[in-house]
């Protein structure tokens, strides 16, 4: 029963995400690498001293890591996930953030792992565009820095 309900929330994931991307997105998804590749450029771009993530009180975040908030809601990565990221079909994020690495977080959600049910967003722009806000807004979570709920920015 529990493979029947994982393999459900990851096709229909993967079905909200198809029915997200414009079609033009479909069609060029040759051009994905190129969308990660620039996602990557953000990263790079930040300073490398530069904090990952700025949290005041748990629940109010820097404007880069809302967008990976709401990049994870909009994806509804909690249908796999949680809604807390600890886990339900898929693995905990909470625990898996603790040793995974950014590349290794990147290539798993932008390739996926089809064997293990997690479809890839690589041709997903709002995801490619913003990978490194959403593993700024998962570690966070992961640290404990970062409240389950719902975030705002910080005022």
């Amino acid at each position: 029963m529990k493979v029947k309900a994982y393999l459900y929330g990851a096709l229909t994931t993967l079905m909200g995400s198809i029915a997200l991307q414009p079609l033009q997105a479909q069609q060029q998804s040759a051009d994905a690498p190129a969308a990660a590749v620039s996602a990557g450029a953000v990263a790079t771009a930040r300073a490398a001293d530069a904090p990952l993530y700025r949290v005041v009180e748990g629940d109010q975040v820097d404007a880069d890591t809302l967008k990976g908030w709401k990049t994870w809601r909009a994806m509804a990565c909690d249908r796999c996930h949680g809604p807390n990221q600890e886990g339900m079909v898929g693995p905990s994020l909470i625990e898996s953030l603790k040793v995974l690495s950014r590349d290794d977080f990147k290539k798993t959600v932008l390739d996926g792992r089809i064997e293990k049910g997690m479809p890839n967003f690589g041709g997903t722009p709002s995801v490619a565009e913003n990978i490194d806000r959403l593993y700024a807004y998962l570690k966070g979570r992961s640290d404990g820095a970062i409240k389950p709920g719902r975030l705002k920015g910080i005022e």
